[in-house]
């Protein structure tokens, strides 16, 4: 695999047409979620400057904050060695990238005994009032 073009960095073929993407408060490197990416939902992102996503549930492409406006501008993108996978840096419009309400989906730390969890954070928006369900 060749780093000389865009085209030869990116290996989408070993997740089957998709890969994951971490997703990174720019600012503070928090970890706010995970996705999958394909490349057209790479390709619209790369256009509009807004993370997209491929929805494995939905088989459908998707741009975060499409229904909530809590957009994800993206402020740089990286690609692991092997090239199956992505960072994208960001800043969250809205404060929060998780549906639940919470800034990162990553609220929950585990505990001793792997089943219990504990919220180790507020929310920031209410669900009910930005999705009404």
């Amino acid at each position: 695999m060749s780093d000389d073009a865009a085209g030869g960095v990116l290996d989408f073929a070993k997740g089957k047409g998709i890969m994951p993407a971490v997703i990174q408060d720019h600012a503070t490197g928090e970890v706010l979620m995970v996705g999958y990416i394909n490349e057209e939902a790479l390709r619209k992102t790369m256009e509009t400057g807004r993370m997209h996503y491929f929805s494995r549930s939905k088989g459908r492409i998707w741009m975060k904050g499409e229904s909530s406006g809590h957009v994800q501008e993206v402020r740089e993108l990286l690609v692991d060695c092997d090239g199956d996978a992505v960072v994208a840096k960001v800043h969250q419009v809205g404060g929060a990238a998780c549906h639940t309400g919470y800034d990162s989906c990553f609220y929950r730390r585990l505990g001793e005994d792997l089943s219990a969890t504990v919220i180790k954070t507020d929310k920031v928006f209410d669900p009910e009032q930005v999705y009404g369900t």
